[in-house]
Order: structure tokens, then sequence, then C-alpha cells
């Protein structure tokens, strides 16, 4: 299977009005084929079934070069799965992908397959950290929405605790970042961990919320 073969399976879905649609939606000037995402998530499938890891990657590399939206996706999908083994190569190229980022709906889809990743061997938090001195704002936004599986456990392990402290730490110095993408994303981080730690989201924003913007701290603490 090479990027060639895969593109031409995607672009036996396209469509060229949901295309336009899609791109004007997206604000975007990279190209668009109006693939659904439900057909995205079929050809994944297959490929991950019947692809071994080194071909995988491979694939996904060629496909996130064409900088076709849909082919972007499926390439993040190709990789998200939780059990990969090996997946040095995997964590390799998905972070690969950080400093291309530059649009939310790419950027969460290949956070995603990051995320299982991170969960699998959850020492990668120390380059993820790196990433919140970035200059590149999608980048900073990453490391909160890669790290969004430790705001979903009930009875948090030591460990996770370390880690889930560790991430609020990082939204605490996002705060004076009025960039909207950073705030909502700081939100959707405060949020999601209020659902499974009211007491610990609601400290944050005691702390935190004056100096959020105000739809941020809104959504942020929306289930309390």
């Amino acid at each position: 299977m090479t990027p060639e073969d895969a593109l031409e399976q995607i672009k036996a879905h396209a469509d060229a009005e949901r295309a336009k649609g899609a791109k004007a939606y997206h604000k975007s000037d990279r190209l668009h084929l109006g693939v659904p995402n439900p057909a995205l998530n079929e050809l994944a499938k297959t490929w991950r079934q019947t692809l071994d890891v080194p071909t995988r990657v491979a694939l996904a590399d060629g496909l996130w070069q064409t900088d076709i939206f849909e082919a972007r996706v499926a390439a993040a999908k190709l990789l998200t799965q939780a059990r990969i083994r090996p997946d040095d190569d995997v964590w390799a190229l998905i972070t690969s992908w950080v400093p291309d980022f530059d649009s939310w709906a790419i950027a969460d889809h290949a956070c995603m397959a990051g995320q299982k990743r991170l969960v699998a061997d959850p020492t990668r938090i120390e380059q993820v950290e790196s990433w919140t001195r970035s200059d590149h704002m999608w980048t900073r936004r990453a490391a909160l929405v890669i790290t969004l599986p430790w705001t979903k456990q009930n009875f948090p392990k030591p460990d996770e605790i370390e880690v889930r402290e560790r991430v609020l730490g990082w939204a605490a110095t996002y705060v004076p970042d009025h960039t909207w993408f950073i705030q909502k994303a700081m939100a959707w981080w405060v949020r999601d961990l209020s659902k499974h730690d009211a007491a610990r989201a609601q400290a944050f924003l005691q702390t935190h919320a004056d100096q959020m913007k105000p739809f941020a701290a809104k959504e942020a603490g929306r289930y309390l």
C-alpha cells in the first residue's frame, strides 16, 4: 500500500460540494476533498487491520506530506489505536507533526493518536512539557489536548495524580495568554476534569477564573 494508493481510495469518496463547505468552515487554504469522517474511519480501520506497523508509519507519513485535509486526518486515524507494538516510530512520527499544526480539526485528530501513545508510555510527558514553552500556539495547545486522558480517572493512582497536577501547572501558566484557542483548550481540560474531580477543578477556577477570558471560565465551570 503506497500513499498514492491510499489517496486514490480516499478520493473515491470525494464530494465537491461538501469540500466547499468544509473549506469555508475550517477557514482553510489547503485542499479539501469533501470526504465524510465515517468513510475515513472505515478506510483507516481496514488499513490498521491489514498493514504491519512499519508500513502504517510509512503510509501515515506519506499521507501527511500531501497536505490534503482528509489525507492528514486519515494519517492520524491510521495511528489511533490503544495497542501498537513497537510504537516508538509511531510516537516519533506523531510528534513530528506537531509543528505543522495550523487548524484545530487536524491537530485534534493527531492528538487523539498521540493520547494513546502517551498513555502507553507516560514518561513521554517530559517531551510534551517542552511544548508548553514553544512560540507556536498550536504546539502549546497540543500539550493540553494530548493529555486529556488524565482528566478522566475517578480514582486516580498516585502517578496519575502527579501527571494531572503537572498539566494543571501548565494550564496555570497559560492563563495570561488570552489567545482564543489557548483559552478554549484550558477550559476544555478543566471542564473534563470537573466531571471526575469537581473539587480540583473548582480549586483551579477559584485561583484563576478572574484572569481567564469570561467565555473560558464559564466553559470550564459548566458542570460545577
